[in-house]
């Protein structure tokens, strides 16, 4: 089975049963701004199958073909999801980008890629353009308009019904690569995940076995298609049940619930840092009466944070853990018997997990160590790297991927998460997961969030800085919560200066960007506070 395969097989079986409900969510005009309607899309299944062929028909029009590269520069829209899989049908290969990447950051993306076309809405040209002005892969831009039924006559929506409904005959191997997903480059350049048929249909796999998806469920989906998580998670998932998908434009915490209600969605999907500021909404008792019967989320909640959320949304919760490299989340608490949500859960799927020391040996139970996972690179683990050899043979051996996470096993199999390896902290000899000190500050009622970071100290290699988001209306003093974290930690594990700041650095999806925080912080002549 390819991806190809699946999106014909499935209009087949399910023809005229909708795949695919997509919503603009409406914006109110401001002094700089038009208020933005509501806008409303539906997907049958024979209607993506119909409208990938037409792609791959327009695609090859523009002299695309099997091995090419393309870029998706496009916040969430049906075009999206058809030209996904109009790249699995026509051999070629997509690579996502954020939409709110800068041009240089762009530039990279594209040129790395080797992408010599890209796909992007009116608002998001900018940064194109200055790529494309300054040289490069990059030859032609192709404006979608993805929010109207009448859209512009050279937009790619305007062009699409024009090609050819004949299926498009190209035949792929399960190997072939369909993606190029680019990691957020946190620490050097980002490098290129590359995802193969067989690496979807693996990583959507795991996750409708794990929450027993079916035909009558319907996946709830906020989280930006240019991430793993939507694509891997939601979408693949919905597709091999022949299960539906509701698509919001771009994620609302104040709308969360309400859309949710109103397409009776199932199955959702979340990081933390979007779950708390849903929490953060003026409670609403109506927002109990959702069909929600799992939410899937990677990383920490407190303790606290979950109790609200269960006693405001009545939505059943469960922790899970995955990389993009990865494909499927290898950790995840079960549907069924115990939940532990303080901890990443179970191994999942047909995934073998190890916990290992600096050394490569496997450490005891209740000790930690990085967790490694055992695949088959370019089925159930990422091929590789695109175009780094040396980062692959670093990441994969002998078929097992380091990941970089470490975490601990207790008695019972789960896998509690402690911290990337490259979040701990070395000060006077001891090694201190930032996470641990994060998740003891983030029990103060004043926290909202807040990150952990190591700086350089000539005596005690680092020092403890956090940086602290006081939640909205209310304040609290730096030496207050490091006496609060005196109180619940080892003495040299306690923050030795804390600094406020009205929000922090995220990814597109929530991840906070730690490298910006620290090169902020050792830009400044002095630890100002806020910053």
């Amino acid at each position: 089975m390819n991806l190809s395969q699946l999106v014909a097989d499935r209009a087949k079986q399910y023809k005229d049963k909708p795949f695919l409900l997509f919503e603009r969510q409406p914006v109110t005009a401001t002094s700089a701004t038009s208020a933005i309607a509501l806008f409303q899309q539906t997907l049958t299944f024979q209607e993506l199958d119909d409208r990938v062929n037409q792609a791959c028909h327009y695609l090859s029009g523009l002299g695309l073909s099997r091995g090419d590269v393309f870029n998706l520069h496009l916040p969430n829209c049906p075009g999206f999801i058809i030209l996904w899989f109009a790249a699995a049908r026509l051999g070629a290969v997509m690579m996502p980008t954020n939409v709110l990447s800068s041009a240089a950051e762009l530039a990279y993306l594209i040129d790395h890629s080797n992408s010599t076309v890209s796909f992007t809405t009116a608002d998001h040209l900018t940064a194109l353009r200055q790529c494309q002005r300054e040289g490069g892969c990059l030859k032609s831009i192709i404006l979608c308009d993805p929010y109207t039924d009448t859209p512009d006559e050279k937009s790619f929506e305007a062009q699409l019904p024009a090609q050819a409904l004949t299926p498009w005959n190209n035949p792929v191997s399960d190997t072939d690569m369909v993606a190029i997903m680019y990691t957020s480059g946190t620490t050097s350049k980002p490098k290129g995940v590359m995802v193969s048929h067989a690496n979807y249909l693996t990583a959507g796999q795991t996750v409708a076995d794990a929450v027993e998806l079916g035909e009558h469920d319907r996946q709830f989906v906020v989280l930006p298609l240019f991430h793993g998580n939507a694509q891997y998670y939601s979408i693949m998932s919905a597709l091999l049940r022949g299960a539906s998908a509701a698509l919001m434009d771009r994620f609302s915490a104040s709308r969360y619930f309400d859309r949710c209600i109103e397409y009776n969605c199932t199955v959702a999907s979340l990081f933390a840092a979007p779950m708390r500021m849903i929490l953060a909404q003026q409670n609403n008792p109506a927002q109990r009466d959702n069909r929600l019967r799992i939410v899937i989320y990677a990383q920490n909640l407190t303790g606290q944070q979950m109790q609200d959320w269960q006693r405001r949304f009545d939505a059943p919760l469960a922790q899970i853990w995955g990389m993009t490299e990865t494909m499927g989340p290898p950790l995840m608490n079960p549907l069924h018997g115990e939940r532990r949500n303080w901890t990443v859960g179970k191994p999942s799927g047909n995934y073998e997990i190890a916990l290992v020391d600096e050394s490569g040996k496997s450490v005891k139970t209740g000790q930690e160590g990085e967790i490694i996972v055992k695949g088959i690179p370019g089925r159930t683990i990422m091929a590789g790297y695109f175009k780094n050899p040396l980062a692959t043979a670093e990441t994969i051996r002998d078929n097992w991927l380091h990941t970089g996470d470490n975490a601990v096993r207790d008695e019972e199999g789960f896998y509690r998460f402690v911290d990337r390896k490259k979040d701990m902290i070395k000060r006077s000899g001891e090694n201190i997961s930032a996470g641990e000190v994060e998740n003891v500050l983030l029990q103060h009622p004043a926290v909202f969030e807040c990150a952990v970071i190591g700086l350089p100290d000539a005596i005690r290699d680092e020092s403890i800085v956090a940086v602290v988001v006081p939640k909205q209306g209310q304040s609290v003093e730096a030496d207050t919560l490091i006496e609060f974290c005196a109180d619940r930690l080892a003495s040299f594990r306690v923050p030795q200066q804390v600094v406020f700041s009205e929000t922090l650095p995220k990814t597109s999806v929530g991840k906070i960007q730690k490298h910006l925080i620290r090169d902020g912080l050792m830009a400044a002549p002095s630890i100002p506070s806020p910053i």
